[in-house]
Formats: C-alpha cells, sequence, structure tokens
C-alpha cells in the first residue's frame, strides 16, 4: 500500500473512522447512544462509544480485511434480512434489477450484475466518505464481474457510476443514494433506474422528505425525519427496528421479491407506518 493510503468511513451512528495503511488513526463520536443493529454484530456494540467503535472495526479489519487488499469481496449470506444489499443482490437473481452500483473501500463506486459481489461488499461496508485506490482490489473487483469507476483515483460519485452503467448497455440499474440531490439527478437522467437511500441518520427534515419524494426505497436508520416522511408517503415498511420504507410500486415488489425467496417466517399485516417496534435506535435524530 501506498503512503496515500487512507479511507474515510461513518460507522455505528455516523461516527466517524479514518483508516490509514491498515490501521484506525481517528474515531470520532457518535450521533445515537445505542442501535439494535450494532447489538447483534460479531463484535457487538451495546453502548456506542469511540473505544466500542474502533474495536467493531478493527475486528472487521482483522476478520475479512475492510480497507486492504485483502478484502472478502464475495458473500451469499444475508447479514441483515431487508438491507440494501439483500435486497439488491435479491433483485439481481429474479431479474428486476439488472446491474448495481454500489461503493467499496479501495474501488470507489463500481458497477457490478454479480449479487455475490454486491452482498460481499454491501453487506459489510459502513458508510465511506472517501477511499484511495487499492490496485490489488481493483483487480480483484473486475475478476468478479465488477467495473470500477475511477481506476486511479477510487472516487465515490453515485451519479457517474449511473451512467456508466447505462453506457454498458444495463437497465433497470439499482444505485444506492445518501443524498436526495444525487437521487434527483439520477431519475432525470435514467426514470428506470430503482434508488435505495442508505446511510440516513442525521438527514436533515427537508432532505428527508425530497429522499421519501425520489428513492423507491430508504432505510430509516435512526433518523426521525425519515419515519415522519414515511408516515406521509410510504406504501411498506420492512422491519421495525431499522425500518425501510418503499415509497413506490417498484420498491415494494423488490421488498416482497426478498419475502419471496426467503425460507423465514413473516407475518404481514395492515399497520399505520411507522410501526415502531420494542427495540429503536437511541435517540432518533
Amino acid at each position: 500500500m501506498s503512503q496515500s493510503d487512507e479511507h474515510v468511513l461513518e460507522a455505528i451512528g455516523r461516527s466517524r473512522v479514518v483508516v490509514r495503511e491498515g490501521k484506525i488513526v481517528e474515531v470520532g463520536p457518535s450521533m445515537i447512544r445505542e442501535c439494535p443493529l450494532a447489538k447483534r454484530f460479531a463484535v457487538p456494540v451495546d453502548k456506542i462509544s469511540p473505544e466500542m467503535v474502533r474495536r467493531n472495526i478493527e475486528h472487521r479489519i482483522r476478520s475479512f480485511g475492510m480497507c486492504t487488499r485483502e478484502r472478502v469481496l464475495e458473500s451469499s449470506q444475508d447479514f441483515v434480512t431487508f438491507g440494501a444489499s439483500e435486497m439488491i443482490s435479491q433483485g439481481l437473481r429474479s431479474g428486476i434489477v439488472g446491474a448495481a452500483v454500489i461503493v467499496c473501500e479501495g474501488a470507489g463506486t463500481l458497477v457490478t450484475s454479480n449479487p455475490d459481489l454486491v452482498q460481499g461488499i454491501g453487506g459489510r461496508m459502513s458508510g465511506l466518505v472517501s477511499t484511495s485506490p487499492i490496485p490489488a482490489l481493483i483487480e480483484r473487483i473486475e475478476s468478479l464481474g465488477g467495473i470500477v469507476l475511477d481506476r486511479n483515483g477510487a472516487r465515490v460519485d453515485q451519479v457517474e457510476g449511473t451512467e456508466l452503467a447505462y453506457r454498458e448497455g444495463f437497465r433497470d440499474v439499482a444505485v444506492t443514494i445518501t443524498d436526495p440531490q444525487e437521487g434527483e439527478r439520477i431519475r432525470a437522467l435514467h426514470p428506470d433506474a430503482l434508488l435505495f437511500g442508505v446511510h440516513l441518520t442525521g438527514i436533515g427534515k427537508m432532505e428527508a422528505y425530497r429522499m421519501a419524494e425520489v428513492a423507491d426505497l430508504a432505510s430509516g436508520c435512526a433518523s426521525k425525519w425519515m419515519r415522519e416522511a414515511a408516515a406521509e408517503r410510504a406504501l411498506l415498511q420492512a422491519g421495525t427496528a431499522i425500518p425501510v420504507f418503499a415509497f413506490t410500486e417498484r420498491g415494494k415488489r423488490l421488498v416482497l421479491e426478498k419475502v419471496l425467496s426467503s425460507s423465514q417466517r413473516f407475518l404481514v399485516k395492515v399497520e399505520k407506518i411507522p410501526c415502531a417496534g420494542e427495540k429503536c435506535p437511541d435517540p432518533l435524530v
């Protein structure tokens, strides 16, 4: 790895984490105190603190090579039932989705139609703010059917990544977005793109309503405003602790496709949205 090897993540509760040369050099405070999903991690985080976040990220580096050339890239295992990568992977398998535009540390934005690559990268990914190229990792991604947007700079740009996907001949492209402005630009150019809002803890009220307007699906994360927007616009909610909201018929279809493909047991009922379970992030922000 070169001296420019640096990866900036927003991990549990949007704690800013900086990894250089495979080592954590900075961990910032979280926006929240507790997250029910974090409590189920391989290294559980019961009360979120910089030290607990550090321990969790160090485990990810050791166990699957996050931010290193040894990064595990493929998986067919669900980490959560209704996660973005889990549902996009299923969409690829079923043909609802033609390709996915996702991000990976060491590579930045990439395009792929390989569902196991989507799950292997996305299922283990925290919010990626910026990254630098790891050439050996990029080569492995390409060998597994990934097309990296910026091999030299590992740029994170979902709008340009979507353009790349359509230039490559894909249609019905699923794109993970963190900002509604990205979604609006993509939607204007490619109406058939399927937009999935992710990493939305701390999103502002206006941005949350814009996300609900443009996205097919969005995670509620620890956002009170996404839940408020969902109360007005969502057609379907999947999960209660960290809910995922479907705002369009296409988004709803992808959730139901995930249910149909699963061997798990589900309760389906008419309910007011958002429906909160006994456990949810604390506080909602």
